[in-house]
């Protein structure tokens, strides 16, 4: 469920922000929302991204991690081997 935020600009951010919206042939409410959403995506992946090397670092820094790793990553061979 969306949530209304009230944002107080100066008149210059205002203009340059209503004439970006123009262009993109939107209001700048719609304009505004889209610069947040895309915002939050970026900052979302760069939160994973960044937990993502915390974990590697870990794994690369620990016999224990890696030998974990390695056995869960490898698969097992299924069926008849030749």
């Amino acid at each position: 469920m969306a949530h209304p935020v009230s944002v107080r600009l100066d008149d210059t951010v205002q203009a340059i922000l209503e004439d970006a919206a123009r262009d993109r042939g939107v209001g700048l409410s719609t304009y505004l929302r889209e610069l947040a959403e895309s915002e939050a995506r970026r900052v979302r992946r760069a939160r994973i991204r960044a937990q993502s090397r915390a974990v590697a670092t870990h794994i690369a820094g620990s016999d224990e991690a890696r030998d974990f790793m390695d056995s869960w990553t490898t698969p097992e061979p299924v069926g008849p081997q030749r």
